[in-house]
């Protein structure tokens, strides 16, 4: 199992959006992903379970990582979180 501690970096905290984007890099993985905020704990493959961890602007989050590519997956996640609000927009598709 690995462990990791990262910070909500987005103004508007783990909205829906942010966690959509969570939810497809976790379903990418064979292992467990958990987020922990507080005393709420949530799997990292559940849109619904991250927006009711109430995650705001600074909240401190515990990430949980069990199984076989669980470097990976712990790698790939914690990226999610230092991109912030830059990595929103390059996946954003826009129409004209």
């Amino acid at each position: 199992m690995k462990r990791a501690r990262v910070t909500i970096p987005w103004q508007d905290g783990l909205h829906l959006r942010n966690a959509a984007r969570l939810v497809k890099r976790a379903r990418t993985f064979q292992s467990s992903i958990f987020l922990k905020v507080n005393e709420r704990m949530t799997d990292a493959r559940s849109v619904l379970g991250l927006l009711l961890l109430c995650a705001t602007l600074g909240s401190v989050v515990d990430l949980e990582v069990s199984g076989e590519d669980e470097d990976v997956a712990l790698a790939t996640i914690t990226s999610v979180f230092d991109q912030g609000d830059a990595g929103i927009d390059s996946e954003v598709v826009k129409s004209d």
